[in-house]
């Protein structure tokens, strides 16, 4: 029991990290790009394993729960069996391969895709400056309309990421991107 108190102490003296992605008079998450999702993340992510999970999910839903709340009341209004409720509706939603935990590829469903796939591309692939992804961006959009067809986006994605020394990209992962887009 003096366990369980102290945590409820700890979620009351920190505060809400996700209050600040929500619109403050409807309460609504904003649109949340690559960028936030990844401050998010590494917020929950504490161990830093890529993955979300025991305390730190429970982290993330006591404080997903409370930031619609309007009062700066602790995180202490969950008790122990809603958050047991919530943690498996969210598990069943977003743990694709049911092993307990999210990894940041389940959770990033949430973003629009777009963001969606320059967060899975930027974890995997970082770029080294936006004039090599120009350079190869150019060669594909010849009528320079700003697009790239789809027969073509697999061949452009193999393309820039090949143009990193050393990295040959799978076909898998190609799959994945070019599903992802």
């Amino acid at each position: 029991m003096a366990t369980n108190t102290n945590e409820q102490e700890r979620h009351r003296k920190k505060e809400n990290f996700l209050k600040q992605f929500r619109d403050e008079q409807s309460k609504e998450f904003q649109q949340l790009n690559a960028h936030q999702f990844m401050e998010i993340w590494s917020h929950y992510d504490t161990d830093g394993n890529g993955f979300i999970e025991g305390h730190e999910l429970d982290d993330l839903l006591r404080e997903l729960a409370s930031s619609v709340n309007t009062s700066d009341t602790g995180l202490d209004l969950i008790s122990d069996s809603v958050l047991r409720e919530l943690k498996e509706c969210f598990l069943e939603a977003y743990d694709e391969n049911a092993d307990g935990r999210i990894e940041i590829g389940e959770l990033a469903e949430i973003l629009p895709t777009e963001e969606n796939f320059l967060l899975l591309f930027r974890k995997d692939n970082p770029l080294e400056s936006s004039v090599d992804f120009m350079r190869v961006w150019k060669q594909f959009d010849t009528d320079c309309s700003g697009y790239i067809e789809a027969d073509e986006l697999k061949q452009f994605i193999k393309t820039l990421l090949n143009r990193r020394q050393g990295n040959k990209v799978t076909e898998e992962k190609l799959i994945e991107y070019t599903d992802t887009i």
